[in-house]
């Protein structure tokens, strides 16, 4: 069972957040709160899953309760679920290792397919977001340091920032979906990062991929 708090300071969409979830199998919703302090409260006190986080909430905003959350139980995948798009809040958010960051006007098999991604461990990004790292990318000269990666290791960290999984990842470079967790244990060591979202994010600030 996949155990899901909602973040939102508007109850209107906490109710129809729920009302989708609910009849989802193998998804519960075990609370909703309504501001960043009431989601860190219930990170400290309840065991669940995934949280899905608005971002512009009063009191303590989601931003920085996922900075609070991210440090205290990084286990609890969040998805951020917000109206705002700008370049600034998206690397503010990827930067701290979010799970996945969706806009509000996101359908809600979109929604539910994320939520169960991110329970095992797959990133999501709308597609407007990607869009904002690819389009940084395009713009980046080639950086003087690779980290030491090897070419294949660029190929997949090239993978990993249009928002490819591995088994896509592996279906695109001829090998296994095990080969491509192994490079990325290497991408992640020589990067000093500790997840995808936070590889891509790197690769974007320092330059490390150029694409087409």
């Amino acid at each position: 069972m996949i155990r899901v708090v909602i973040a939102d300071d508007h109850p209107l969409l906490r109710e129809g957040l729920r009302r989708i979830l609910e009849f989802e199998e193998g998804i519960e919703v075990i609370a909703e709160v309504g501001d960043g302090q009431g989601a860190i409260n219930i990170a400290r006190s309840s065991l669940f899953d995934i949280l899905l986080m608005d971002l512009n909430m009063p009191g303590v905003n989601g931003l920085e309760a996922c900075r609070v959350i991210r440090r205290e139980r990084p286990e609890i995948g969040i998805l951020v679920l917000t109206v705002d798009d700008s370049d600034e809040k998206i690397f503010q958010v990827l930067q701290l290792g979010v799970a996945g960051y969706l806009l509000k006007d996101v359908i809600p098999k979109t929604l539910v397919d994320s939520i169960r991604k991110v329970y095992i461990g797959e990133p999501i990004l709308a597609p407007t977001v990607t869009e904002k790292l690819l389009g940084q990318l395009k713009s980046s000269s080639a950086p003087k340091n690779n980290f030491g990666l090897s070419n294949r290791e660029m190929e997949i960290l090239t993978y990993v920032v249009k928002g490819f999984s591995n088994r896509e990842i592996g279906i695109s470079l001829f090998i296994s979906e095990k080969t491509v967790k192994n490079h990325l244990s290497n991408i992640f060591r020589k990067l000093e990062v500790e997840d995808r979202t936070q590889a891509a994010l790197k690769a974007v600030k320092l330059k490390l991929v150029q694409l087409d």
